[in-house]
């Protein structure tokens, strides 16, 4: 484990042991603080953990750890080819995510903060400040996962398969650094509308500067069907009495020396060389439907992204596109237990379109069981992947992964 990790689990711990000892504190005690100088604290456990707030509501604390334990055989990332997947063959075993979260309010309701650190890998993925005091109008500026596709949007922990599609690699914007102005205008009605306008550095995770003039803009756009907004959640664990759904368009325009964002930061997708500052103009577009409905769930997105190389004077086109369900047969079937959910996923993804003959398919099922909605649930995944182009005898690959994902 790394120093700087030691001594955020040590801060964690003094700030816990801190909060606990005021809280022990009775009037009764020997103490130097009076009974009128006693911190009004509420404690109690949420939604997104343990919470600590005062009686005014002016402050809020919460805290929450997530575990994501995970089996996978014969590899665990998505595979470009053929030759990703099965040259390694071996059985994999590890803890996937191990994150601390931490979140709330403060001096107003309407001032939020959050950050999320990756204790596993020593990352500070998340840190933002939101001012949402009007719905219609709100501001958020740090690093975040931006708000651009729905799959990558919702939280690994709140996925309705083991991971992200194979069109997630390619097209994702992932986390940037940056400010955002976003709200909800005429909720409720049939004109209810959500949108999301990003100015980002563009150059991915703890790049706090950019490599020359050319800001990362993203707009997102999104209609609420029937005036309901559907929250960033896979699987239908609420049970939507009411059709809830979306349609989305987003686009994105990029200069910088990186053709694709993970969260590792800036990287290159096959096939290009590692670039220099203002090497590679990206844009992209995106069309995204889902809905959630009694217990069936339901979202796609359609991608499109061109790459523009000034070095080679080069221009590359990809496009990719996923299609997703899910459903609680329970409420067909009343044999089958509750719990269970069942899903399944198809996508395909196209490197380059002027060579049409070479492209990839993921076809996957997967199982979830809800212990306790998606803060405590088990999944199992198989997934077949096609890749059209290579040799006919090496085409077809098959990977099979479970997980436990626990938050508290």
């Amino acid at each position: 484990m790394s120093t700087k990790t030691n001594y955020l689990l040590l801060f964690f711990l003094f700030l816990l042991s801190s909060i606990a000892g005021l809280l022990a504190q009775s009037p009764g005690e020997d103490t130097l603080i009076s009974k009128k100088e006693l911190p009004k604290i509420k404690v109690e456990y949420g939604k997104k953990g343990f919470e600590f707030s005062t009686r005014d509501d002016n402050y809020l604390l919460q805290i929450e750890s997530r575990f994501q334990f995970r089996f996978a055989t014969p590899s665990d990332q998505n595979p470009l080819t053929y030759d990703e997947l099965y040259d390694d063959n071996r059985r994999i075993f590890k803890i996937n995510r191990a994150r601390l979260k931490i979140g709330g309010h403060a001096f107003k309701p309407w001032l939020e903060y959050y950050w999320e650190y990756d204790i596993a890998q020593g990352n500070l993925l998340d840190f933002r400040l939101m001012i949402e005091k009007w719905d219609f109008f709100k501001i958020k500026i740090g690093q975040w996962k931006t708000y651009y596709n729905r799959e990558r949007v919702i939280s690994s922990g709140k996925q309705q398969t083991v991971d992200r599609s194979i069109i997630t690699r390619p097209f994702t914007i992932d986390r940037q650094q940056g400010i955002e102005f976003y709200g909800r205008i005429f909720p409720e009605t049939f004109a209810d509308i959500s949108y999301n306008l990003s100015l980002l550095t563009g150059m991915g995770r703890s790049a706090t500067e950019n490599d020359d003039q050319n800001l990362m803009y993203v707009g997102r756009l999104q209609y609420n069907l029937f005036g309901r907004e559907l929250g960033f959640s896979g699987s239908d664990t609420d049970f939507h009495d009411k059709f809830t759904g979306l349609i989305a368009v987003a686009a994105a325009t990029n200069r910088s020396p990186y053709t694709r964002f993970s969260t590792s930061g800036g990287g290159q997708l096959e096939g290009f060389e590692d670039g220099v500052d203002g090497q590679y103009r990206v844009n992209q577009q995106l069309i995204e439907t889902a809905f959630m409905y009694r217990g069936f769930s339901w979202q796609n997105e359609f991608h499109f992204k061109e790459v523009y190389d000034h070095v080679n004077n080069e221009t590359t086109h990809l496009k990719g596109a996923y299609f997703q369900a899910g459903y609680f047969f329970h409420h067909l079937w009343s044999a089958i237990p509750e719990s269970l959910e069942f899903a399944s996923r198809i996508a395909y993804y196209y490197p380059n379109t002027d060579i049409n003959s070479f492209y990839e398919e993921e076809y996957g099922i997967a199982f979830n069981w809800f212990f306790k909605g998606h803060k405590n649930k088990l999944s199992a995944e198989f997934t077949y992947f096609d890749f059209r182009g290579f040799e006919e005898d090496l085409s077809n690959a098959l990977r099979f992964r479970v997980q436990w994902d626990i938050s508290f």
